[in-house]
């Protein structure tokens, strides 16, 4: 059953999780996916937020998740839908395989779990997308089980309670014991959302505001005067620069030609401007022109793309032809319908480009 979440037994509990319950019962955020004192949380809506927020800011998933709210109110409707519908709506959160595994995940618990989703982390671990933080999260917040939930901000609180000297992310398993030996038994899913939000408002990155935390006494880092320094990080390998070529094809009528890229990989199942190969080295104009998907007069056309994924500096560059037919495993898309199509944000800077160069 969904979990109501419930104040504390007693006041005057000074333990350190009844004092972050206690503060969180006077400051929690209020969050469009986040019941309210003393309602049922709703699973879907957990579960929904949570795979949005997957290396994404609140800010950023609010909008998105009030739209797929409205369109598909509960899991039945989102497996009814097809997949297309579901990139379209998801294009611009980046990270498209979770929009893909979104979908299945709703399938697979509207055909074989009757609509309701598991209520253990052993039952949510097997459904698509939903890894150990993500099955933690639903199970604390949506079931009221007992889990150990390990966020950044949630790291980020430890590590700073606790002075850890080790660097992410080798310190995880020291994180994650920490925050077991916190995690009450009462309302643990309040206790994930507190962590949470203490992390977010409170304990964060830059100039933390330790004179308004209810853990203040009890920080290491607090007392030491370097809360800052926490949590400290192996610096990440620089983000290799790759090159290549957009083909802005269209017909006579002013249709965009797009292509669909492959299932697996990056933007995997999402539309696209076909491009050449992503490679380290610049493409020379006249080699770009020889490996475009079709015999065009090919123009250069204004503009020079970058686009940062997580693990890739892109950048592209533009050539414009015009085709006759539409070749096969392309579809031609009018240019004001361009919006109807699950093209992810890098595909939509070289549409403003056109259009604005144009």
């Amino acid at each position: 059953m969904p979990a109501r979440h419930r104040k504390p037994d007693s006041a005057s509990d000074d333990t350190m999780p009844a004092r972050l319950l206690a503060w969180y019962d006077r400051h929690r955020r209020v969050l469009p996916w986040r019941a309210r004192a003393g309602e049922a949380a709703d699973p879907y809506r957990v579960w929904l937020s949570e795979i949005m927020l997957q290396q994404t800011t609140v800010a950023t998933v609010g909008p998105y998740f009030l739209t797929f709210l409205a369109r598909w109110p509960d899991v039945n409707a989102l497996a009814a839908a097809s997949l297309d519908e579901v990139l379209t709506a998801w294009a611009g959160l980046g990270y498209y395989a979770r929009a893909r595994n979104l979908h299945k995940c709703a399938q697979v618990v509207a055909s074989r779990h009757g609509g309701r989703f598991p209520d253990s982390e052993a039952g949510l671990l097997e459904l698509p997308g939903i890894g150990g933080y993500t099955a933690a999260a639903i199970a604390a917040i949506a079931f009221d089980r007992r889990a150990v939930v390990m966020d950044g901000n949630v790291e980020r609180v430890v590590a700073r309670l606790n002075r850890v000297k080790n660097a992410l992310p080798a310190a995880k398993p020291e994180f994650r014991a920490l925050t077991d030996a916190l995690t009450p038994d009462q309302r643990p899913g309040d206790f994930a959302q507190a962590m949470m939000d203490l992390g977010a408002t409170i304990c964060t990155p830059r100039k933390p505001r330790c004179g308004l935390c209810p853990w203040r006494d009890d920080c290491a880092a607090f007392k030491a005067g370097d809360a800052e320094d926490y949590p400290r990080k192996t610096p990440k390998a620089e983000r290799p620069i790759l090159h290549a070529t957009a083909y802005w094809m269209t017909l006579p009528d002013g249709s965009v030609l797009l292509r669909r890229r492959a299932e697996e990989g990056l933007l995997g199942g999402m539309m696209e401007i076909p491009t050449n190969s992503w490679r380290a080295a610049p493409w020379d104009p006249d080699e770009a022109r020889a490996a475009a998907p079709f015999d065009a007069q090919w123009r250069d056309l204004p503009g020079n793309i970058r686009h940062v994924f997580t693990h890739i500096d892109l950048r592209l560059t533009l050539l414009g032809g015009r085709l006759e037919k539409v070749p096969a495993g392309l579809v031609a898309a009018p240019l004001d319908k361009l919006g109807d199509y699950a093209l992810p944000s890098v595909m939509r800077k070289i549409v403003n480009a056109v259009v604005k160069g144009g």
